[in-house]
């Protein structure tokens, strides 16, 4: 229902503001008195073609507001829902309030509940809203897009229009996913081969979840247990030298112990006692030392190819991730990636065949949903025909 209409600066209005009270309204005048400007200003509000000579003198733009109010399951409201256009909500009613802004250059702007929307929408909103019948509007009837509208609304339920929808929604999917589903199987059956060599090359180097930080860790550990070799080795090297012409502390503190032990004294007591017992100590203490160091070194003694491994392990995962342009962490998660498509080109052809078969079946759905629906429209012709003819004969139209 129209609710009211307000004009501002239309061709010679002014301002206006008219509200419309249920049931009848008629507006009556003589030639002149602005009633066509009544209608081409409600016209602007529903989309018509603007013009910027509608706009006042003086003024530099015009509007025309109309407030409409519909139940909540017309379809208007069901359209601003679909648009996210809510309207005022007022109980079991909604309002809605179409505005046309037109500038002197003749540009335009059209709003729904003060929200931008193209003159399009306004259009297909406003045929839900208002029927305006001329003189000449019964010439509507010999356009063929008009009949079908006509004859559904006569005698063909609606039920059976929303069934023909629904299976022709439904073969269109079923029809989408094969295609979708072709398009895939294709696009992975150009790649077959490489997809294949993928697979095998990562299922052999078979990359697991967090093994490049081990491996790292792995090898810092065992690079660090080299030098620690290394340093001990050159340790006990000192002690004890490998060439035997070299010598090492051990024979120094012996030869000091005989140049001692030479020394005689009257009195009976050995004059370097103390010293002898310090030097006896010292190898005493150097002994110790030596079996430590060979300890240490048996327990640093590593596999020689253990740092060769990790390290080659661990670039060979970092080549196969750069070759695939994914980083190390996520070579498992890619290579389940990879199956799971060579998977699917496996299994590609059962799909398709299942996929045929549904989008047939829903077409076959649709033709009899179709059908039925053609039965249900031209039986409600013959009715209307009959109908239609009762009615001419008292018109002198027969």
């Amino acid at each position: 229902m129209l609710n009211s209409l307000s004009i501002r600066d239309v061709v010679l209005i002014e301002r206006l503001d008219l509200h419309f009270g249920p049931g009848l309204t008629t507006l009556t005048g003589e030639t002149g008195a602005g009633k066509s400007i009544l209608l081409d200003s409600l016209g602007l509000a529903l989309g018509a073609r603007a013009d910027g000579g509608l706009i006042r003198n003086g003024a530099d733009q015009a509007v025309v507001s109309a407030v409409f109010s519909v139940p909540r399951d017309h379809p208007a409201a069901a359209l601003l829902d679909e648009q996210g256009l809510d309207g005022g909500h007022r109980g079991e009613s909604d309002e809605i309030v179409l505005r046309r802004i037109i500038n002197r250059d003749g540009r335009s702007r059209a709003l729904v509940n003060d929200q931008p929307v193209g003159v399009v929408l306004l259009k297909k909103l406003s045929a839900l809203l208002i029927e305006v019948q001329g003189q000449h509007e019964q010439v509507g009837l010999a356009d063929p897009a008009n009949h079908l509208t006509l004859l559904d609304a006569f005698n063909v339920p609606q039920a059976a229009r929303e069934t023909v929808a629904a299976c022709f929604r439904a073969w269109k999917d079923a029809a989408t996913r094969l295609r979708a589903a072709e398009r895939e199987i294709a696009e992975t059956a150009r790649d077959e081969d490489l997809l294949r060599h993928a697979v095998d090359e990562l299922n052999t180097l078979n990359p697991q979840t967090g093994e490049e930080e081990e491996l790292a860790a792995e090898r810092l550990r065992l690079q660090s247990g080299e030098r620690r070799a290394e340093a001990i080795a050159a340790a006990l090297a000192e002690l004890t030298p490998k060439d035997r012409r070299a010598l090492g502390p051990a024979a120094h503190l012996r030869g000091a112990a005989r140049a001692l032990s030479r020394l005689a004294s009257p009195d009976g007591e050995h004059p370097a006692a103390s010293a002898l017992g310090a030097i006896e100590r010292a190898e005493e203490a150097l002994a110790e030392a030596e079996t430590l160091l060979n300890r240490l070194a048996y327990e640093a003694q590593a596999d020689p190819r253990a740092l060769e491994a990790t390290e080659e392990r661990l670039f060979s995962l970092r080549a196969a991730a750069r070759k695939h342009g994914v980083n190390v962490v996520v070579l498992p998660q890619f290579l389940q990636e990879l199956r799971a498509k060579l998977a699917a080109l496996e299994s590609s052809a059962a799909d398709i065949v299942e996929l045929t078969r549904e989008a047939a079946a829903r077409r076959a759905a649709y033709v009899d949903a179709a059908a039925a629906l053609t039965q249900l429209r031209q039986a409600a012709a013959e009715k209307l025909t009959l109908a239609l003819g009762a009615e001419l004969p008292p018109l002198k139209l027969d």
